[in-house]
């Protein structure tokens, strides 16, 4: 048994590898652009972020995670549903096996979120852990006993692409997805929703940092965009809980920054979960952007 764990975050522009000891302490951490559209250049870069991290122990054959922005098929070995689309229909964890001369794990980015928070962050001790990342997209993981739970379609979770709950069909038909369908929670719930719903309601493109920053200067639509997010939010995770019943959701990503959620999402989750109470803890992840490059390491139980 290994006393030290190497984790690998394949994201859509940077490469980030972690090196851990049993006490979850950083050894080693860098970070490089990721080789887009290049799919062997992708497994060196890998395999070389990977050889650095022992390097700084002088272990070879350490035990290796990688999260992906995908899932990979059961049926076939394949990734899919990745939007670093170069690695859909190829059999990254196979090629990854081969190439370090030893077994990967791999699974998706936000199952490594749910994963790092479990092991050791805002979810340690909750057996079953949710946890939603509300970045530029909209997505989510479980992790059951600090393990992630896959399902057998690889898409436990996936949160994101599921219609928006209590919500009429004209205002779904306002929000068109990259999947293909519209009124997914994601073109609501991520920040790019975010930024949608204030220009839907005053014809302005505006990040979401300009938004926040209007809404605490007391402009009237920058607060009831925010005031409609946060009801959005509750409705999202109320259909979680309907459906799950976490023991805790643990929140990533950057509009997890924002503070009103953990302290106004308590007050609306009882109006839409199923019996007109709930006491889920709703947490912000405490590793913050390191939650997934953390989680990938830890897929590899001690």
């Amino acid at each position: 048994m290994s006393d030290y764990r190497v984790g690998i975050d394949l994201g859509g522009t940077k490469t980030e590898v972690i090196l851990l000891n049993l006490r979850s302490e950083i050894l080693f951490r860098t970070r490089i652009p990721t080789v887009r559209g290049d799919y062997q250049a992708t497994i060196e870069s890998i395999a070389t972020l990977v050889a650095q991290a022992e390097a700084e122990v002088g272990i070879a054959g350490l035990p290796v995670g990688v999260g992906i922005p995908g899932t990979v098929s059961r049926k076939t070995g394949l990734v899919k549903n990745a939007n670093s689309v170069w690695l859909n229909g190829q059999p990254l964890q196979k090629d990854l096996c081969a190439r370090m001369g030893r077994d990967v794990k791999l699974t998706n980015d936000a199952n490594c979120l749910a994963v790092s928070e479990a092991t050791d962050g805002a979810g340690q001790g909750y057996p079953l852990v949710f946890a939603g990342i509300l970045g530029t997209g909209c997505g989510a993981g479980l992790a059951w006993q600090g393990s992630p739970l896959v399902g057998p379609n690889g898409v436990a979770g996936e949160w994101g692409h599921n219609p928006l709950p209590w919500t009429d069909a004209a205002e779904l038909a306002q929000r068109p997805c990259y999947c293909g369908r519209s009124g997914c929670q994601e073109t609501f719930l991520s920040g790019t929703g975010f930024c949608l719903s204030y220009q839907l309601r005053t014809g302005l493109a505006l990040t979401g940092a300009d938004i926040s920053a209007r809404a605490a200067a007391g402009e009237e639509a920058a607060v009831a965009v925010q005031e409609e997010y946060l009801d959005q939010l509750a409705r999202g995770l109320a259909a979680v809980i309907n459906v799950l019943d976490p023991d805790v959701i643990v929140l990533g990503g950057g509009l997890s920054n924002n503070l009103s959620i953990y302290q106004t999402l308590p007050t609306l989750l009882p109006r839409y979960v199923f019996g007109g109470e709930c006491d889920t803890p709703v947490v912000q992840a405490k590793h913050g952007d390191s939650s997934g490059v953390r989680g990938a390491a830890w897929l590899n139980p001690l």
